[in-house]
């Protein structure tokens, strides 16, 4: 099946982007759901949705609706991603892709016994300027893969009631910013074979920078760091054994890059010229990952087996830097 009918769950920020990238695409938008009626008739009127839900159960139900995307908080992730899966529809699920492995995992269970794609949107993953680093590295232009670096820094409220800050909305860098450059380095290196993070908390017990430092397979190491608190480069680089790639900010949207051997020469220079943000990519690799027959996304630029592992990286990294979620942690531990 092609031409997959999109509905989109929640009427926030990154859904709004997310319906935008999509009539860029010219991919078919036909429903939002909402927690409250005028909200999803508001959202409709701005994006010329024919089907208003007052609820995300009534969105799911809807019988012209083939995959839903969900733009809720991180602790609703789960709850939602499995209400579409129990109605029938193949789901993207806005990063991070769950809280905790534990959740991620029912999600991959789920949809693997009902034949149905489940996929974190990573929109970054599916970028051309990723796309052709990661042709770059197969291509063995860099040599033998040494570290990669990369940060997530915005300047965000301080408010401790901001979802950013408050423990109830998976508030934290981590789970908002720093999941960018932790995939990031998982898909350049790998899983990581050591893993040692640091962190500062805020008063309400979310984290408001977090450091890492990890190993991979074959030595190479890698560095990342994420604050809701101040504005970094936000630039990413791989450096190999003959030549490195850096990234320009802001690294992990629609951007530039250099490949750099050991010299100083310029062996290439790429920079990227899309419409819009440029998450309609990852809805268009969704929609060929149905239609090619692969609900698992096995040939996806993120697997949601990888999403699931690398859902596992964030949960020791969270145990490291005491970075706890009350409701949930406490539900998996019982």
């Amino acid at each position: 099946m092609t031409g997959l009918r999109w509905g989109i769950l929640a009427t926030g920020g990154i859904a709004a982007a997310f319906a935008s990238d999509l009539r860029t695409a010219g991919l078919d938008l036909v429903a939002v759901g909402s927690r409250s009626q005028a909200s999803a008739e508001a959202f409709a009127e701005r994006f010329g949705i024919a089907r208003a839900h007052a609820s995300y159960e009534a969105l799911v139900a809807d019988p012209d609706v083939d995959i839903v995307y969900v733009a809720t908080p991180h602790p609703m992730h789960h709850a939602n991603a499995r209400l579409a899966l129990e109605h029938g529809k193949h789901v993207l699920v806005e990063k991070s892709f769950t809280v905790t492995r534990g959740q991620a995992e029912e999600l991959q269970r789920l949809a693997a016994e009902k034949g149905l794609l489940v996929m974190e949107a990573m929109w970054t993953r599916y970028l051309p300027h990723m796309v052709r680093l990661r042709e770059i590295v197969a291509e063995g232009t860099l040599g033998e893969l040494r570290a990669v670096m990369a940060d997530h820094t915005q300047h965000l409220p301080s408010d401790p009631a901001h979802r950013i800050n408050a423990l109830e909305l998976g508030g934290g860098a981590l789970l908002d910013l720093g999941i960018y450059p932790i995939s990031f380095i998982w898909d350049v290196l790998g899983e990581p074979v050591s893993i040692q993070a640091s962190a500062r908390l805020l008063e309400t017990g979310a984290d408001a920078e977090v450091a890492t430092v990890m190993t991979h397979a074959g030595g190479a190491v890698s560095t990342s760091l994420s604050s809701s608190r101040a504005v970094g480069p936000n630039s990413a680089t791989v450096i190999g054994s003959e030549a490195r790639i850096e990234i320009d900010r802001i690294w992990y949207a629609a951007t530039s890059f250099r490949v750099i051997a050991g010299d100083g020469t310029v062996l290439e220079q790429y920079r990227s010229e899309i419409e819009g943000r440029g998450m309609q990519y990852q809805a268009l690799a969704a929609e060929d990952a149905v239609a090619n027959g692969d609900p698992a996304g096995e040939h996806l630029a993120l697997p949601v087996a990888e999403s699931v592992a690398i859902m596992g990286t964030l949960d020791e990294i969270r145990r490291q830097i005491g970075l706890a979620y009350p409701g949930i942690d406490a539900a998996e531990e019982a």
